[in-house]
């Protein structure tokens, strides 16, 4: 079986033809992914602990420490100010 790169993905994406069921598709696939990956990053982290972040808004890596876990967000306290991140977007450091 060959392994797909990000790259190969994306080409074939952006150059197929699939119809709006096969995209659809892909798009739970994603979702589904990335809240797995949330789930993950939550269950490792707790509060207090250190995480990183890099801010959708500056494009700027922040650092900063962990003040609340909710569902989906969790809440980082940085230099800047509190940020509500998705959990899916942290790294524990």
């Amino acid at each position: 079986m060959a392994t797909l790169t990000i790259g190969d993905i994306n080409s074939a994406l952006i150059g197929g033809k699939f119809t709006n069921e096969e995209l659809t598709s892909v798009l739970d696939a994603v979702k589904y992914a990335k809240s797995r990956l949330g789930a993950q990053i939550k269950r490792s982290v707790s509060k207090g602990a250190t995480v990183k972040f890099t801010s959708s808004r500056t494009g700027i890596e922040m650092t900063g420490t962990v003040t609340k876990i909710a569902i989906k967000y969790v809440t980082v306290n940085t230099p800047q100010g509190a940020w509500r991140v998705p959990a899916n977007m942290l790294t524990a450091i």
